[in-house]
């Protein structure tokens, strides 16, 4: 059955079903967008470890990749502007590939242990400088891009999601033993002649390598 075959009781179409559901948003909530880096996001920018970067495709389709080093790692360049290197991959550069077709871009900020979040939506351009590739060196590897997000709108986020999933309660976290590993997804999915454990082998050397 594909998604298209499903029925169901109501589609929302319209804001205005929306709304009659969940009523408007209460000032507070509103208000709290602002249009630049403060100290605040500053703050809290400062302390993450680990980003997730959303971007649009030509083809239409939505990506969202995971970039996480050390806190801070993030740099804030001024009130409407922050620096993101980019470390070694598998060199797709879906997040690249798309800038360049499409320069919106959306940020969520995650903090280990912390429920609120951060949220920065803007437009990304992908630059070479060395000296803020130099300064943005790990271990003495200077990252190859810096991607440069012109800050639109920023916002802290509801904790109430981290809550709910229990994401920094170990002790909540669901049992992991059947999860698929990268390296039996890819076998699996890109139809590889190698064995999970060799893939599995490569992955993990390379992991140990290729980090910066």
């Amino acid at each position: 059955m594909t998604a298209n075959e499903h029925t169901f009781d109501e589609i929302i179409t319209s804001r205005e079903q929306l709304r009659a559901i969940v009523g408007e948003p209460f000032d507070v909530v509103v208000n709290k967008s602002i249009d630049h880096i403060d100290d605040i996001c500053r703050r809290f920018i400062a302390a993450s470890p680990f980003i997730m970067v959303a971007t649009k495709g030509g083809n239409g389709l939505f990506d969202m990749s995971p970039k996480g080093d050390p806190a801070g790692f993030v740099e804030v360049l001024d009130d409407h502007t922050l620096a993101i290197p980019d470390r070694l991959g598998n060199k797709r550069h879906d997040t690249f590939e798309n800038l360049l077709n499409n320069p919106e871009v959306g940020l969520f900020f995650l903090i280990p242990g912390n429920a609120d979040t951060l949220r920065v939506s803007g437009t990304a351009k992908i630059v070479r400088d060395k000296a803020l590739q130099a300064r943005l060196a790990v271990n003495g590897k200077e990252p190859e891009f810096v991607l440069i997000v012109t800050v639109k709108e920023a916002m802290t986020h509801c904790p109430k999601c981290v809550k709910r999933s229990r994401l920094w309660e170990p002790d909540k976290w669901p049992d992991r033993s059947d999860v698929p590993t990268l390296a039996e997804a890819m076998v699996v999915h890109a139809k590889l002649s190698e064995s999970v454990d060799e893939l599995q082998e490569l992955i993990d050397e390379d992991g140990k390598k290729r980090l910066y």
